[in-house]
């Protein structure tokens, strides 16, 4: 095994167990009203005076709550963000509202939030196939090579995911306000988010460094031995000379 190993995947490890925890506030946010479950959304907005919202409404990932992601819609896979609504409200922001959604979600926000929702949960499939490849990183170069592929896809996914979240809900953000609405970031949702991409890409360096360490250490050994076998045996073949020269 060699020697960067024992210290970069028990390390990389202790990261990509990071990022799955913060994935999995995300995935399971409002699910129930306990901290920090109960702090963690998209976006907050004021929706008072749109046909069938709530006052204050907050968006999750399964669910569509009131202020403190309580009284929430039912759970379901990748929610319209218009279902905060009725279908073709008034006074909603025009931009948030189209026939997507049974006409209460625009083209771009049903299909940007689809999509995002999506990787998420392929995000999540992969980090947690490369914390399992992990404990492999930690007999070799070969496990860290698994595992660090593993993370990478992971990363890459995530890396779509978390851009598409955060562009859809802060152009969402922006609408609201521009129509003289309050609205605001979940700041909980987002910090987990880009602290689980960071954690991600942290617990993916080290897997690739551990790669390249456990070559150079190897390496390193059997350059060295193959040098002094070389030493020795033009040592010898000196010593031979000499003696044949007295003889």
């Amino acid at each position: 095994m060699a020697r960067a190993n024992r210290y970069l995947a028990p390390l990389s490890l202790i990261f990509l167990a990071g990022s799955l925890v913060m994935l999995f506030f995300i995935i399971l946010s409002a699910v129930t009203t306990t901290s920090p479950l109960r702090q963690t959304y998209f976006l907050s907005a004021s929706t008072s005076g749109i046909t069938g919202a709530r006052p204050i409404t907050q968006w999750a990932y399964f669910y569509i709550c009131g202020e403190g992601n309580v009284d929430c819609s039912p759970a379901w896979p990748a929610p319209p963000l218009g279902w905060a609504w009725s279908a073709n409200p008034s006074n909603a922001p025009e931009t948030l509202v189209g026939t997507h959604g049974g006409d209460t979600t625009s083209f771009y926000y049903y299909y940007m939030w689809r999509f995002g929702w999506v990787f998420y949960l392929i995000t999540l499939v992969f980090s947690v196939l490369a914390f399992f490849a992990g404990f492999i990183a930690c007999c070799g170069r070969l496990g860290s090579a698994i595992a660090g592929l593993t993370a990478l896809v992971a990363l890459f996914f995530h890396t779509i995911s978390t851009s598409m979240m955060t562009a859809v809900f802060v152009r969402m953000r922006n609408a609201f306000i521009a129509s003289g609405r309050t609205a605001s970031l979940g700041r909980y949702a987002f910090g987990f988010a880009w602290g689980s991409w960071t954690a991600l890409l942290i617990a993916t360096i080290l897997f690739c460094i551990g790669i390249r360490g456990g070559d150079d250490t190897y390496g390193g050994r059997r350059w060295g031995r193959q040098r002094s076998v070389r030493s020795r045996r033009s040592y010898d073949l000196s010593g031979r000379r000499v003696k044949d020269e007295y003889a």
